[in-house]
């Protein structure tokens, strides 16, 4: 179980980690794309579909962050109002459910990837399929999140210890990012 915990910290922090550099790309590129269209006059073309492009990826690697800090939607109302086994079980349930879900987001996403491979992105001479394999890729992190979340909530008896929350400072969480 330790190993587990250890890798899904890890796998999670590498797919924050790739959030932040795609969100700082994307962030970087639109404002590029904002100079050169009004101050320079000679708007850029391949600005946009990378910004676009690194959006798309710094969303689905963040999903695997959201689930582990307890950020994602959620029933905690209704899952703290039972009494804390039926919390458990409610939590248990939503988080298969929501594993099944990534799982077939993975499947379809690995299909559509396949798919348009032989496609190019506008104004870049790169395969589409890069853009799409965002789906796979952060539905495997996210799979691994969750699977996290169920076996500490699990190990513990109680839907609440499964979330690492995000205020623990980052010497002192033990367990945390």
């Amino acid at each position: 179980m330790n190993f587990f915990q250890s890798f899904e910290r890890q796998t999670t922090r590498v797919a924050l980690a790739l959030s932040m550099i795609f969100l700082v790309i994307a962030a970087s590129l639109a404002m590029w794309q904002v100079t050169t269209r009004f101050l320079l006059g000679q708007p850029s073309t391949w600005s946009e579909v990378i910004t676009r492009s690194a959006m798309i990826w710094a969303i689905f690697m963040g999903v695997a962050g959201t689930y582990r800090h307890g950020s994602m939607i959620a029933m905690e109302i209704i899952q703290r109002s039972l009494p804390r086994r039926l919390g458990l079980g409610l939590f248990l349930i939503a988080n298969l459910l929501s594993a099944t879900f990534f799982a077939i987001l993975f499947w379809q996403g690995w299909g559509m990837t396949e798919r348009v491979a032989a496609q190019k992105l506008a104004a870049l001479e790169v395969s589409i399929a890069w853009v799409y394999a965002a789906l796979p890729v952060g539905s495997v992190f996210a799979m691994i999140a969750i699977a996290g979340c169920i076996a500490r909530a699990w190990a513990s008896r109680d839907a609440a210890a499964a979330v690492i929350p995000l205020e623990k400072p980052l010497e002192s969480a033990g367990d945390g990012l």
